[in-house]
């Protein structure tokens, strides 16, 4: 999971909110320290956090809540807010135009911007768009290669010389080509560098200025911790970075003071990686982040999620957001596993569910495939009315259930607890908005320690 343990430490500590039998001071500066604690550990900046606590303890403190609203859920809302802020705001790359847009993507060595450019081309590509990737990186070896296979693998044309030195030349080359071809997106790769290399930062400004870009994005790595403040500060003043890619986000304890670091410095936060797979990237939107960060899921990301891998015609997407609100049948849940397999990571799908990926073990998601397709063998061994309407369940259907699937009625009898729970959890939440009066409180307070 992105930032997992930080998510678990914040989320310990609204827990422990919620147990308190009464807010006052004293227990709004205990849930303070734990998440001044988290924060810290997650290598955010000193200041920084000091900041933050503070803005959160003084609301907590001294803000009435609305009406029909507990002081507890109050704060966790504070809460929510405050580091959804804290993360800064993001934007969206303008491609509804006449005239294709051209992306110059820049960034330290290693810091993962050649496979972040094929991701964003297979981002556009997913969404509708016709994206171009140039190769302008002439000084690492294999460059060209890596790109092109990149390429190849999600179906994107690629310009490049793997001979060429003149990467201002192949800049302006492939634009150009890819403009004739009316691309929609044209992302231009240039090499890895760092700060102290004065002829690689003037070799980028010379190629910002020949291709005139639309968005210059630079590719942080967040496994540099708060040092990446520095470090996007310093390219910053070298050319005009518009957004920031944080790339790592899945294997770093580090990452939460690079989001904060990186904000710090004004340019917006616009997409994050999360895991080495080409489908492993996202558009960043702070407050689904900190959503699902809290344990309280994050409906419309999972829905997108959905939208990619399902064909148009198969997909309704009301049907998806009644599903989401808890208002699914048996056949519902099956047509959901069906559609997991194709979605990626279970464990990044179950963290998007109020709820649900906060509470698994993490040896437990291990064998979460398996689980779920012998949970699929066991619905597929239902009758239609079964699936519609699981309240008809009795002993002898579930005997029958698990003859026809060759599996146990134990089996059978989990796969109706975890339906149940599933139901009930999404009804507390609707498109990932904030709970209704109570339904966070007892959210937080309540969650399942397994999945069965």
């Amino acid at each position: 999971m992105v930032l997992e343990k930080l998510g678990k430490s914040l989320h310990s500590g609204l827990q422990k909110l919620t147990r308190w039998g009464r807010v006052d001071k004293k227990t709004v500066q205990e849930l303070v320290k734990d998440i001044q604690k988290a924060l810290l550990q997650a290598d955010v900046n000193v200041q920084m956090v000091l900041d933050l606590t503070e803005r959160i303890k003084e609301r907590a403190l001294e803000e009435e809540p609305p009406a029909g609203v507990s002081r507890k859920e109050h704060i966790i809302t504070i809460v929510y807010e405050e580091i959804s802020n804290f993360l800064g705001e993001t934007r969206e790359i303008n491609l509804d135009r006449d005239e294709p847009v051209t992306v110059l993507m820049v960034g330290l060595q290693g810091s993962g911007k050649t496979t972040s450019t094929a991701k964003l081309a297979s981002f556009y590509k997913k969404r509708g768009y016709k994206p171009g990737l140039v190769c302008a990186d002439t000084y690492r070896a294999g460059a060209y290669e890596q790109l092109k296979q990149l390429s190849e693998e999600i179906g994107v044309p690629v310009y490049g010389d793997q001979d060429g030195r003149d990467a201002v030349e192949i800049s302006k080359n492939g634009v150009e080509k890819f403009k004739e071809e009316s691309k929609d997106i044209i992302l231009v790769d240039t090499a890895g560098r760092h700060q102290e290399e004065e002829a690689l930062m003037d070799e980028m400004k010379e190629i910002s200025g020949e291709i005139n870009p639309d968005e210059v994005i630079l590719v942080i790595d967040s496994t540099l911790g708060q040092q990446a403040k520095s470090q996007a500060s310093a390219f910053k003043e070298t050319t005009d970075v518009g957004s920031i890619l944080v790339t790592k986000l899945d294997g770093t304890a580090k990452g939460g003071g690079a989001l904060s670091a990186v904000s710090a410095t004004g340019a917006p936060i616009n997409f994050i990686g999360t895991g080495e797979k080409i489908e492993d990237i996202e558009k960043f939107k702070p407050e689904r982040f900190v959503s699902r960060l809290l344990g309280m899921g994050d409906i419309e990301t999972l829905l997108e999620k959905i939208e990619e891998t399902t064909e148009p015609e198969d997909l309704d997407r009301e049907k998806m957001r009644k599903i989401m609100s808890g208002k699914l049948t048996l056949g519902d849940f099956y047509e959901q596993l069906e559609r997991i397999s194709n979605m990626g990571s279970i464990e990044k799908i179950l963290q998007m569910i109020p709820g649900i990926g906060m509470s698994i073990p993490e040896e437990e998601m291990k064998v979460g495939k398996e689980k779920l397709d012998r949970f699929k063998l066991i619905m597929q061994s239902m009758t239609e009315e079964e699936l519609e309407n699981p309240k008809i369940m009795n002993s002898s259907r579930i005997e029958r259930i698990a003859r026809g699937s060759n599996t146990s009625k134990k089996e059978v009898k989990e796969l109706m607890e975890q339906y149940d729970k599933m139901k009930k959890m999404l009804k507390s939440f609707s498109r990932g908005r904030m709970p209704k009066k109570g339904s966070l409180e007892n959210l937080l307070d309540e969650m399942p320690k397994d999945l069965g």
